[in-house]
């Protein structure tokens, strides 16, 4: 990675600042609360922060079966899922973006594993889990299932150190085709290479 390893003079390139694998998972399992994002009937972007869990490689989440996004994941089942390091142990400055598909599940199996461990999970403490399960599980309430289908993540630590000449560069990732055709491009475009 002989580019990137050098000393750098401005953040254009980030996309070499992935999160590894192992602090992916971390903050998929440490953070409860994520943006859910959908897009509306005349195709606006729309989302709202959601508590989730993160099991078996998906994000898993509730809510109510007459809710607008509901009605649009049906319509449209792409979705994407942003979920900061911000305020948990991994500290700040930790992102992951999801695009994927989202299933809807109304189907009791799915329900009987989800509700009780996602609301062990908010609650921490099992009688209050318990009884937050047993408020989850009403007629209108459904299961959402989010598959990954491409991930964005980005580790500002990695940034902040890599400025700072700090960082090993074998903790740079190979850069993405956002920082290598496109970026070159846009540099040309504006006569700036």
């Amino acid at each position: 990675m002989a580019d990137t390893a050098q000393d750098i003079d401005n953040y254009e390139l980030v996309s070499v600042y992935r999160l590894n694998e192992a602090d992916q998972e971390a903050l998929l399992l440490a953070q409860k609360e994520c943006v859910f994002n959908w897009c509306t009937k005349d195709n606006w972007p729309m989302g709202v922060i959601m508590s989730y869990i993160w099991r078996d490689g998906r994000i898993w989440l509730t809510a109510g079966a007459h809710r607008h996004r509901i009605s649009a994941v049906r319509r449209n089942p792409q979705v994407s899922v942003v979920i900061t390091s911000t305020g948990t142990a991994l500290g700040p400055s930790k992102t992951i973006t999801i695009k994927g598909k989202c299933i809807i599940h109304e189907d009791r199996e799915t329900k009987e594993w989800f509700y009780p461990d996602f609301a062990l999970a908010l609650r921490g403490e099992p009688d209050a889990a318990q009884r937050f399960a047993e408020f989850l599980d009403s007629p209108l309430r459904i299961v959402l299932e989010v598959v990954p289908e491409k991930w964005i993540t980005y580790d500002g630590v990695k940034m902040r150190a890599h400025s700072e000449g700090t960082l090993d560069p074998s903790e740079l990732a190979e850069p993405l085709e956002s920082d290598t055709v496109r970026l070159k491009a846009e540099l040309e475009r504006r006569k700036l290479s």
